[in-house]
């Protein structure tokens, strides 16, 4: 008899993007005739920038060559994009990060899930409500206790410090699905709670590349003394049109310590290096080689353009929905938009009202959690017509 991980059977029936991907795709059969705009999920419209095609292009054939072929690579990732990651990402920023912290990967998304391998099931976790599902699944299928933060209007989205001890915290900032972000100061707070309490911080910080205002830290590490508390995701989807690529970055200080139950220090870094070695083959050379062309001159600029873009949409969204009476958050540092629901509706009856009445997709709050009932996700990964359209429609939906 081979027994299951019963804490599967904690998890909701489905994950949240894949019941709105049925509701959508019903919808659709049975109006083939009507135009649905999907402002949903957070994938991207744009094509990947051309320093990135030439780039691959390049790597391509060079793997087609004798003396260029490339077989398996460093786990960790190829030396030139741990470099390119530390100069651009970081030394720019005045932060100090070795390469050797630096673990290259195929998404944000398998980093924050992976993570909980190298820590133990008894550790409390501390994530903020509403949140993006996979910091709770993940941590669920571990069968780990969860403490929620609440983050609403009424706390002007900052998230408050547990009332009790918690050994891992996940901040997501700029904010999926709030939009909304923190600044150095109150990260500093985070900072000191988690060297009080000997905790550790998982920053996913991969909308960083939409922040605009000056203030807003790009980095925890900007924080001082971030580098003994925290582990940092950023990722090349959604700033540079990976989505479909796939290719991201974990960084593990060599300064952060867990500990075995008998209060023996061990390194973080060692142990995640451990386990992608053992569980991971690494990120194609074709793909890496992309990711690198990001941080050229050409990549920059023809990224920020794409950026541009997006915040532009976001702009159209949140000002198009205020000017039609909705309260809405986020947008400006961020390329969601976060709406109250009008009328005392659900966060689902009013996906099934925009379906049904104005044809567009966005994302139910309750599917982020407890405290994103009342609220709704818009994103600005479409196209810039569809984008104003969809406004308009929600604007005459009634």
């Amino acid at each position: 008899m081979s027994f299951i991980n019963e804490n599967f059977l904690e998890l909701q029936d489905s994950y949240l993007f894949s019941t709105i991907a049925k509701k959508v795709a019903k919808f659709i059969e049975e109006n083939p005739n009507k135009k649905v705009i999907k402002l949903g999920i957070g994938d991207v419209t744009r094509p990947i920038v051309p320093a990135c095609q030439d780039a691959m292009h390049k790597a391509i054939n060079e793997m087609g060559t004798k003396e260029g072929f490339k077989g398996y690579g460093p786990e960790q990732g190829y030396e030139f994009l741990r470099k390119a990651i530390v100069k651009n990402d970081y030394k720019a920023r005045g932060v100090e990060i070795a390469e050797d912290e630096v673990f290259v990967s195929d998404g944000a998304k398998c980093d924050c899930g992976n993570i909980v391998d190298i820590f133990g099931k008894d550790n409390k976790v501390a994530i903020t409500d509403p949140v993006y599902p996979v910091y709770l699944d993940t941590n669920i299928m571990s069968g780990r206790k969860i403490t929620y933060l609440p983050v609403t209007a009424e706390n002007n989205f900052v998230p408050q410090l547990p009332k009790e001890k918690v050994d891992m915290i996940y901040l997501c900032f700029p904010n999926n699905p709030t939009g909304t972000v923190l600044t150095k100061e109150e990260l500093k707070k985070w900072v000191n709670y988690a060297k009080k309490n000997q905790s550790i911080i998982l920053y996913d910080a991969a909308y960083e590349a939409f922040i605009t205002e000056k203030e807003i830290p790009h980095s925890i590490y900007e924080v001082e003394g971030a580098k003994e508390v925290a582990i940092e995701f950023k990722s090349y989807s959604k700033t540079a049109g990976f989505t479909g690529i796939r290719c991201a970055y974990v960084v593990i200080p060599k300064d952060l310590k867990g500990y075995t139950k008998e209060g023996k220090e061990v390194s973080l870094n060692q142990l995640w290096n451990r386990r992608t070695c053992t569980k991971f083959n690494g990120v194609s050379y074709i793909v890496q080689k992309a990711a690198e062309a990001t941080y050229s001159e050409n990549g920059k600029q023809q990224i920020q353009e794409n950026i541009n873009y997006y915040l532009e949409n976001a702009k159209i969204i949140k000002q198009g929905l205020e000017e039609a009476g909705f309260t809405c958050y986020g947008g400006v540092n961020s390329p969601y938009v976060w709406l109250q629901v009008p009328d005392k509706m659900t966060s689902w009856e009013f996906f099934d009202e925009l379906l049904q009445k104005a044809n567009v997709v966005g994302t139910p709050g309750s599917g982020f959690g407890k405290h994103g009932e009342g609220y709704f996700r818009l994103t600005a990964f479409g196209t810039k017509e569809n984008t104003i359209e969809a406004i308009q429609r929600i604007k005459n939906r009634l």
